[in-house]
């Protein structure tokens, strides 16, 4: 009599039944596919109770092993909870239950199917004879590009040998293997390169003349192993994105690439900008997390749903032996959840890409993510001021203070007093215009563009705002009035627009002044720099959706 199935392993059904054999004729990868009468039984029957069952009991090795044997037998004529579509979100459950800390620990995050469509196009675009999918997985970003060119260029494609995957997880190339057999002909199956490799080591080699698209993997590098390339971004960042963006871009002919954005502005990342630069050109992408986030879903399966706190993600599109170098440079995208569909698309996207290359040297070591709209007033801000943050900045002590809070969501908020939170800027200063002007330079929109514009991440670093360029040089004597009237009408009305947030079980004071009084201070500012335009230029900076503000 047969155990009831829910506690039933497939290993257990196979050794109870293991004397009724059915043998295929069909190989894959030089193995014979053969399964008992009850296990296919069972595997026709599968669901999400079987599935928990056999990856605690077994393992996700051996519980894939034979899903894609399966798969494979049955040339893709499954039940449809065993359909190959539902393969990636299957392992990510499995990944779940086999360890919940897993994906955590080796910096996994699944790439959305619309991200997906969007990198393919532009990898179409891309110049390569072979196409690699570098960090593979279950095979997202390679299944969708190849989709995107259709089932009789992907048969010539694989049959030619140039289709490349390489993940360092047996088992989710084994899956991504598979799904493609299955849709595109187990026939060709054999001529698919499968590597499972650490990437990093020395002795991977990309074939020549190939286009990359990748998802890396996004971790802390705890220790460099001795067979890397020991290269000087890698002993810089020890970031494992940055060290697969190094690799693909020095041997691949061109590169689709989704990251974190902290390597365009990052002070550890400038050898890589450099090496960029150096290599070719291309341009970036970048979007913020909040109040729409690129890695939308979920993580670690069906065990977390949580979507907020997801990585400020960047794509980009790299040429190698190009002869324009360097960079273009999109603003950061910051987008709601319900224009997400309008947004992911190439040509809106291209749209917001200046027409200037930002190449990296002495004098310029970071990307700058700027509106092409507002390089003329960035341009100006900067080679018209004589001062920086920190010229005027005094130890304790001053007559004035500014407390500024250092997280920064959509605008930055200076205050004459000490605020009551935990993170704040503090800046002593003994001159009363000086006060009058940096107090109305924090509230207006150019302190906050300044950080958008080279950082944007959680909090505002110190160096940054210490190193921010001052036009105070230009201030005529009707200026510093306008200033301090300014000053003295906001400074009067801090305890009418303070607010307080919990956050983590502590009160956070700050201050909300109206956008108006914003807008008074750009104004007059602009007129400074020698700018009058018709609206306030900064409306897309401080938006907190994309299209309202274009």
């Amino acid at each position: 009599m047969k155990k009831n199935a829910r506690q039933m392993s497939l290993f257990e059904i196979k050794e109870d039944f293991g004397n009724v054999i059915i043998t295929s004729e069909k190989a894959y990868n030089n193995e014979s596919i053969t399964f008992s009468e009850d296990l296919i039984d069972r595997l026709i029957n599968y669901n999400l109770d079987y599935y928990i069952f056999d990856v605690e009991n077994l393992g996700l090795e051996k519980i894939w092993d034979y899903i894609c044997r399966f798969a494979l037998y049955r040339n893709g004529n499954v039940p449809d909870f065993l359909e190959i579509k539902n393969y990636g979100e299957l392992y990510e459950i499995g990944l779940a239950i086999q360890d919940k800390t897993h994906k955590k620990k080796s910096g996994q995050y699944y790439t959305p199917d619309d991200v997906a469509e969007v990198m393919s196009e532009w990898l179409l675009k891309c110049e390569g004879t072979a196409v690699c999918d570098v960090a593979c997985g279950t095979g997202k970003l390679v299944l969708t590009y190849l989709d995107l060119i259709r089932f009789e260029a992907t048969r010539k494609l694989i049959s030619e040998g140039n289709l490349y995957l390489y993940d360092i997880d047996t088992v989710a190339l084994k899956i991504c293997k598979t799904i493609i057999a299955v849709k595109y002909g187990i026939d060709i199956a054999d001529s698919i390169h499968g590597i499972c490799c650490d990437f990093l080591d020395k002795t991977i080699v990309l074939p020549s003349n190939c286009k990359v698209i990748c998802n890396p993997p996004y971790a802390q590098i705890e220790r460099i192993q001795d067979y890397w390339d020991h290269t000087k971004v890698l002993n810089d960042t020890k970031e494992f994105y940055s060290a697969f963006m190094e690799k693909i871009i020095s041997q691949a002919k061109s590169t689709v690439i989704i990251t974190p954005f902290s390597f365009i502005s990052g002070v550890k990342f400038e050898s890589l900008r450099d090496k960029m630069c150096a290599l070719g050109n291309g341009f970036i992408v970048s979007f913020d997390n909040v109040p729409g986030n690129i890695f939308c879903g979920r993580k670690q399966g069906i065990f977390n749903t949580n979507t907020a706190n997801s990585v400020r993600a960047a794509i980009t599109v790299q040429n190698r032996n190009s002869v324009n170098k360097g960079f273009k440079i999109s603003p950061l995208i910051r987008f709601k959840s319900a224009e997400r569909k309008r947004l992911l698309n190439i040509d809106i996207l291209e749209q917001l890409l200046p027409d200037n290359y930002q190449i990296i040297s002495e004098t310029n070591t970071m990307f700058m993510k700027i509106d092409k709209e507002l390089i003329d007033i960035y341009n100006d801000w900067i080679n018209k001021s004589m001062f920086k943050m920190k010229d005027f900045i005094k130890k304790d002590g001053a007559k004035f203070l500014i407390d500024m809070p250092n997280t920064c969501r959509y605008f930055t908020v200076a205050s004459s007093k000490k605020l009551s939170r935990t993170g704040s800027i503090t800046m002593h200063i003994d001159s009363y215009d000086v006060f009058n002007f940096l107090y109305c330079f924090i509230n207006s929109s150019f302190t906050y563009w300044w950080w958008r514009i080279f950082d944007g991440g959680i909090t505002y670093p110190v160096g940054l705002l210490n190193n921010m360029p001052v036009p105070y040089n230009l201030l005529s004597d009707p200026d510093k009035t306008f200033f301090a009237t300014m000053a003295k009408e906001l400074i009067g009305q801090e305890g009418k627009y303070a607010v307080e947030k919990m956050n983590a079980g502590v009160a956070q004071k700050s201050i909300k002044f109206p956008g108006e009084y914003r807008r008074r201070i750009n104004e007059r500012i602009l007129a400074v720099l020698g700018h009058s335009p018709e609206k306030d230029p900064f409306d897309r900076v401080h938006a907190n959706g994309f299209f309202r503000s274009c």
